[in-house]
């Protein structure tokens, strides 16, 4: 594999830089994200060339921009940190999941509320059903005894106390 000269090198640094200064302001191509991929693909270099190498004695060396990836993971850490997301759809994605989350507490909550006022209207009509039982029965005492006359309904035109009689 041919050597890159110098003045490739750090043109290529360059572009790198440049690269990573625009995703971490957010500024990320359709379909990119803010990682090492995207970092590699904007630069023009090969996303291999962030990691480290190993030589034909097995021992391992750094790789030509590896410490620029360690940089730009630096840099995307502190933000985090932070409490800035570059990337605007790892924010969706956190928005949602809080959201989801709240969502799942309310349909908790409204569940909750549902079963307790099915077990109301299940207590309140046996507790309807009990007092219609009760007063049919106490309708059939009064009529067996035969000494309970009834009164005339509200309707009727009728007063009791009617002072204009």
């Amino acid at each position: 594999m041919p050597r890159i000269s110098d003045a490739d090198r750090a043109r290529n640094e360059e572009a790198i830089r440049t690269a990573m200064d625009r995703l971490l302001r957010g500024e990320l191509p359709p379909g990119g994200k803010c990682d090492l991929k995207t970092l590699a693909a904007e630069a023009g270099v090969t996303r291999t060339s962030f990691y480290p190498k190993k030589n034909r004695d097995g021992t391992t060396r750094p790789g030509p921009y590896q410490h620029l990836g360690e940089e730009f993971e630096r840099r995307l850490k502190a933000q985090l940190d932070a409490g800035k997301i570059p990337d605007p759809r790892t924010a969706q994605i956190d928005r949602l999941k809080a959201q989801v989350t709240d969502l799942k507490e309310r349909v908790a909550k409204r569940d909750e509320a549902l079963a307790e006022l099915t077990a109301f209207k299940t207590l309140a009509v046996s507790r309807l059903t009990a007092q219609h039982e009760e007063i049919e029965r106490l309708r059939e005492q009064a009529a067996a005894v035969g000494n309970v006359r009834r009164l005339p309904a509200a309707g009727s035109g009728t007063a009791l106390n009617d002072s204009r009689s």
